[in-house]
């Protein structure tokens, strides 16, 4: 009852995605008319693969340029002198207004212990200059508590140490991700190649941010993950989204089963 009543009160920002398109080598792998992602807490979209799923998330970050359309943020819906165009900022703009996204190919710094990394990513842009190397220490100061809150709930073995299997570079990526206080989290196959517990661990995570009024959208093919996720799924396919609706009438609808699920699924 309590999680209905945050839902109802919570404005939540959004992204709307409009007659945007990409191609690669005279091939379109994304033609999405009219989109908008944050309505619900928790967004799923799924489909089979070369649907365009990782391609729609790439262009709504920019690190690929869109052949036409218009991708824009909506912090407070509503109030729309506060909108982004995203489509017009480059990539390294998105998280300074809250975008947020996590990486399908597993990437870390292989040269960073886990909690050098982690420290990273709490850094405030005001760091990145050499003439403060210094403030280390202030780093140190500001993100250590809720860095090894995370440390510790995800029992990662040695901050120390460097992450060393597949499973704990993609927790450590998706740590960085919070880290970064997200308006708008997009994860691209977050549980992929993770223990059911870690996986467990992670759907807890994304709940926690999506009640505190995060948008989260999720791309996944643990289907599971989706079912049990989300507030709503979206499906895509032939790089166009098709439907939208509750986990229930996605994975019962003809068109996902025959497209997607196949008749064994349900």
């Amino acid at each position: 009852m309590t999680e209905h009543t945050d839902v109802a009160v919570i404005t939540r920002p959004q992204i709307r995605v409009q007659d945007s398109a990409k191609s690669f080598s005279g091939r379109t792998v994304v033609d999405v008319e009219d989109i908008t992602f944050g309505d619900k807490p928790i967004e799923g979209l799924i489909g089979p693969n070369g649907a365009g799923k990782t391609t729609l998330m790439r262009m709504i970050m920019h690190s690929i340029s869109l052949d036409r359309g218009t991708i824009t943020l909506s912090p407070v819906p509503g109030d729309p002198s506060a909108d982004v165009v995203l489509s017009r900022l480059p990539s390294h703009r998105m998280a300074g207004h809250g975008v947020v996204k996590s990486n399908q190919v597993i990437m870390d710094f292989d040269k960073l212990t886990i909690l050098d990394s982690l420290l990273l990513a709490c850094a405030h842009h005001r760091y990145e200059q050499p003439h403060r190397i210094f403030e280390e220490q202030r780093v140190y100061n500001e993100g250590i508590e809720e860095i090894t809150q995370y440390l510790e709930f995800f029992s990662f073995p040695d901050p120390y140490g460097f992450a060393l299997s597949a499973g704990e570079k993609k927790l450590l990526d998706i740590v960085r991700c919070l880290l970064l206080k997200p308006k708008v989290l997009l994860l691209d196959e977050p549980t992929a190649g993770l223990s059911d517990e870690a996986t467990e661990q992670v759907m807890h995570v994304v709940r926690d941010l999506a009640a505190s009024g995060t948008s989260v959208v999720i791309v996944e093919h643990d289907l599971n993950v989706i079912w049990n996720l989300c507030d709503e799924v979206h499906f895509m396919a032939e790089g166009s989204i098709l439907m939208r609706g509750t986990p229930d009438e996605i994975r019962e609808h003809k068109t996902v089963i025959e497209k997607y699920l196949g008749e064994g699924h349900v």
